[in-house]
């Protein structure tokens, strides 16, 4: 075993046994919710992953240690802790080297899970190609991790911050599949719809664990992304959403808000501009995702075993 991987005995008996386990990120926790509803929807997303089957695999750096899995009091403490680093895959080194407190992003968490051998990763929604990349460049590095890491991931699609069809292009230049779970169109974290038809759909869990293995079994390195709408009674409009990310980058841009520092900024100004409802619909569907990534994970493991 890697010598920076700390694995929580729950995880390294599902690891050692071929039981189904989901890593999560941290970044949730430390910079995604205020506190307490960072913590409380971090518990009660492992909490709906061991009751569907799995074992939750929650990912934070600490102590000079990737942890895959985390203990109650643990999260807590990041919950409430100023100054945690929002650790993406340049960050590792140096935190590590630092022993510093780390949140993961998608792709910290991705490799470190890759790293202890978990297959299915759940999350929000994934990073990738900002608005008006063409002159900032900035590019998530979430993507070129899921070019490199056979790790599939489950979210809402991407983040509506986002451009979402230079972003669905780019996955396609990497070779990543990209299907959404029951629905034609790509959702875009908040909405159902994002008026981007999905590459692919499927409507089982099963079928989307069958792609992943077949994937991987061809020797295709490199992620899958399973997009699962938002539940229905807790999407936010499109066009509401669309306004306040507009007012919100604006905002940012006059801030000279920059770099990893962008998202958590608009996350909070968004949740404030549309009351909590956003808030609300990203608990409900990380919560959701959850769900299905622990179905996944099992039927996954069926076929694997």
């Amino acid at each position: 075993m890697n010598p920076f991987l700390e694995i929580h005995p729950e995880v390294k008996e599902a690891l050692q046994t071929n039981k189904p386990v989901v890593a999560l990120e941290s970044t949730i926790i430390s910079h995604g919710m205020p506190w307490p509803r960072n913590v409380e929807t971090a518990l009660a997303v492992e909490d709906l992953i061991r009751n569907g089957g799995a074992a939750p695999a929650t990912v934070a750096i600490m102590n000079g240690k990737c942890h895959v899995g985390l203990k109650r009091d643990v999260m807590e403490g990041l919950g409430k802790m100023e100054n945690v680093w929002k650790v993406s895959l340049r960050d590792m080194p140096y935190v590590l080297s630092k022993n510093l407190y780390g949140a993961t992003t998608v792709a910290a968490t991705m490799r470190i899970a890759a790293m202890a051998g978990v297959k299915i990763f759940v999350t929000g929604g994934i990073g990738g190609v900002h608005r008006d990349a063409e002159t900032s460049m900035d590019i998530s590095a979430d993507l070129t991790e899921m070019e490199n890491t056979s790790v599939a991931v489950v979210s809402a699609g991407v983040k509506s911050i986002l451009d979402i069809g230079l972003t669905l292009e780019y996955l396609e230049t990497k070779g990543v599949p990209v299907v959404t779970y029951g629905q034609n169109e790509f959702p875009c974290f908040y909405s159902c719809k994002s008026r981007f038809k999905s590459p692919l759909r499927l409507d089982t869990a099963m079928e989307i664990a069958q792609l992943i293995k077949t994937k991987w079994d061809l020797g295709l390195n490199g992620s899958v992304l399973i997009a699962n709408p938002v539940p229905a009674d807790y999407e936010v409009p499109a066009e509401e959403i669309e306004k306040h990310i507009e007012n919100a980058l604006r905002t940012a841009k006059e801030k000279n808000i920059r770099g990893k520092d962008v998202t958590p900024y608009l996350l909070r100004y968004i949740a404030e501009c549309s009351k909590g409802e956003s808030l609300e619909a990203n608990i409900a569907l990380i919560k959701h995702n959850a769900k299905l990534g622990a179905e996944v994970a099992i039927a996954f493991s069926a076929l694997s075993n």
